[in-house]
């Protein structure tokens, strides 16, 4: 069966970095786009980036363009959010998304 598997979450300084990762399996990993998500405690979950197939075209949603990348290696089954300048509001659960497939998540949290 489809699997998604986050890792990668901690705790953070503000300032700092951290670098997810999200290894599926029971499908073709590489055929698909990636996505990650994040879910503050009591929000809904909202998009933050994608990912095409072979990873040529990425996207994002502003208020992490120039802070966040999304990465993947195919070879590895995995897709990357690498999070750099971290701030006290990107305290969420992180989650990959392949097609209708979500992970349970990493939890992030960023504080002094």
């Amino acid at each position: 069966q489809v699997q998604l598997v986050e890792s990668g979450g901690g705790l953070v300084q503000p300032g700092g970095s951290l670098k997810l990762s999200c290894v599926g399996s029971g499908f073709a990993f590489g055929s698909y786009g990636m996505r990650w998500y994040r879910q503050v405690p009591g929000e809904e979950r909202v998009w933050i980036a994608t990912i095409t197939s072979e990873g040529d075209i990425t996207n994002y949603t502003p208020s992490i363009i120039g802070r966040f990348t999304i990465s993947r290696d195919n070879s590895k089954n995995t897709a990357y959010l690498e999070m750099n300048k971290l701030k006290p509001e990107d305290t969420a659960v992180y989650t990959c998304n392949s097609q209708t497939y979500f992970g349970r998540g990493t939890l992030v949290i960023v504080s002094s």
